[in-house]
């Protein structure tokens, strides 16, 4: 079950990706990176980056 989902934008508005994280019986199981750009490859750390600003 996604617990959680955030959609990464970069300065210009666009949006190279998003984060979601997963639930199983109250506890996390996983956390996945998405990246839906070419142009911009999302990490763990760059999502990281653009989510905390």
């Amino acid at each position: 079950m996604v617990a959680a989902e955030a959609q990464i934008y970069t300065g210009n508005g666009d949006c190279p990706g998003e984060v979601l994280v997963f639930a199983e019986a109250g506890y996390l199981s996983w956390l996945e990176v998405c990246s839906w750009s070419d142009d911009i490859k999302v990490t763990l750390a760059l999502a990281q980056q653009m989510l905390c600003h």
